[in-house]
């Protein structure tokens, strides 16, 4: 069974991205292992002191699930033309490792807008070494507007993006 590492982004417990997420997880749940990373506020600020040695215990674990991860998928909104702090914070612990290395990363972009955003997530991400390709990269605008309040897609070709970027980060091309 393959593992995928999930980071949510966004700093909203109910949240559009969360949602998108929990949906690849119903799509894949007898063939994948999902870990979910959210609620980011609550890792601690990046340090380049502890970056090294005397890492924080719930960095070291977010590393270790990045490490042993069959690919990473990353959903967040964009906050003020950037990501997220939380989501930047949890990018800058990675800096000084290879986790990153090679892994494929899709990144999906879920906002009002987005594109400065993603464009900011698809940089960082190349700077730390990910293996991205155009087929697994997303961005939803007006997402508010495609999924209910319940977390339901209900925008018809967002649910048919959704799952063509599925398709494509679990079957390379």
């Amino acid at each position: 069974m393959k593992k995928i590492v999930a980071i949510v982004g966004s700093a909203s417990a109910n949240s559009s991205n969360l949602s998108i997420v929990k949906y690849f997880e119903s799509l894949c749940s007898s063939e994948i292992e999902f870990e979910i990373f959210e609620d980011l506020k609550h890792y601690p600020h990046f340090s380049p002191e502890l970056s090294v040695e005397n890492t924080p215990s719930e960095i070291v674990k977010f590393r270790e699930s990045i490490m042993h991860s069959d690919g990473v998928i990353i959903c967040t909104p964009e906050y003020v033309f950037s990501i997220p702090s939380g989501l930047k914070n949890l990018l800058e612990w990675s800096v000084s490792t290879v986790i990153f290395s090679d892994k494929p990363v899709g990144l999906i972009t879920a906002s009002a807008n987005g594109t400065k955003g993603h464009e900011e997530l698809h940089l960082i991400l190349s700077t730390l070494g990910a293996s991205l390709h155009d087929n697994t990269q997303l961005l939803i605008q007006g997402v508010k507007g495609k999924i209910s309040p319940e977390g339901d897609i209900t925008h018809q070709e967002t649910k048919r993006l959704l799952e063509e970027f599925m398709k494509n980060f679990l079957i390379p091309n």
